[in-house]
């Protein structure tokens, strides 16, 4: 069993280590109650409330989602929420990435709310879905290829094919059969460095490059981190992946997640006013992601 410590850091979205030990938790690889982080049992003082800013906890480079000059999507999201609030927005910028924003940031008073995380991430409290977003398949055009599930056999006749590290799809490329002969050049792609202690990931950008170039012949990823890069190449296709992964032993593994907003525990106020402004502000919330060129599938909540 692995100590959480030693549970990948995969993601370039704030959420993953949450959503990933859960996958984790699936394969039986660690234990249910490691997926969730430990609670303190200590009561959280909510900080002095400010009603005329929003700190914003971001990360400084890590595009699509976030950059020190606002392109991110998820700066342009968080904007149009606080214009909703009537607070000023004020970002503050971390030097790490995101996936480590609520233990070193919001967790230390530094900002007050999170973007991107997947609803119900137990470290926080996670506003209602204003978005829900799926795993996707990328391909080039004129290969042909028409693959929207990891039950299509097709995929066993594909070489490389690139994923993120301890995601789901990384789960579906073993429970295929098609990790062990990919799994050298994924490493080759981080330098062979070990994505168990230290936060490794294939950058997006990289991902989509390998389809671009042809050394992959299909990328699974998460359709936020790609759909940027996508969009700009007219030459590539994005196909949303089926609802429909398990193990072998039956248990479903989710390819579709809705994302939230996140705030201390104890910030049930921010909470509230975060909920109300989502509403007001989800005309250009959706425009934003439209924009990003991300397909959107009605949010469950």
């Amino acid at each position: 069993m692995l100590r959480p410590a030693a549970l990948p850091l995969a993601s370039v979205s704030a959420v993953a280590s949450f959503r990933f030990a859960l996958v984790l938790s699936s394969v039986g690889l660690i234990s249910p109650a490691l997926a969730a982080p430990p609670m303190d049992p200590s009561p959280i003082k909510p900080p002095a409330v400010d009603n005329s800013t929003l700190r914003i906890c971001a990360s400084a480079n890590q595009l699509p989602y976030s950059a020190k000059d606002e392109s991110g999507f998820e700066n342009k999201i968080a904007l149009s929420v606080a214009k909703a609030m009537g607070r000023k927005p004020v970002f503050v910028f971390a030097d790490k990435p995101a996936i480590y924003l609520v233990r070193d940031w919001l967790d230390k008073n530094k900002c007050d709310v999170v973007a991107g995380l997947d609803t119900g991430d137990q470290r926080v409290l996670t506003t209602k879905p204003y978005y829900r977003a799926g795993y996707v398949f990328v391909t080039k055009k004129d290969h042909g290829l028409e693959i929207e599930s990891w039950n299509d056999p097709k995929i066993k006749t594909l070489g490389h094919i690139v994923v993120d590290f301890g995601s789901p799809s990384e789960a579906m490329l073993k429970e295929v059969g098609k990790y062990n002969e990919n799994m050298a050049y994924l490493y080759s792609l981080v330098g062979f460095r070990a994505p168990r202690n230290e936060y490794v990931q294939i950058a997006p950008q990289r991902m989509i490059g390998e389809v671009q170039s042809g050394s992959a012949d299909l990328a699974a990823a998460f359709a936020p981190d790609v759909a940027r890069f996508v969009k700009a190449d007219p030459a590539l296709k994005m196909e949303p992946i089926k609802d429909d992964a398990s193990h072998n032993g039956g248990e479903k593994l989710p390819q579709q997640y809705d994302q939230s907003m996140g705030v201390r525990l104890a910030d049930t106020q921010l909470l509230a006013a975060l909920n109300d402004a989502l509403v007001k502000a989800r005309p250009e919330i959706d425009g934003t992601l439209r924009d990003e060129g991300i397909p959107l599938i009605v949010a469950t909540h």
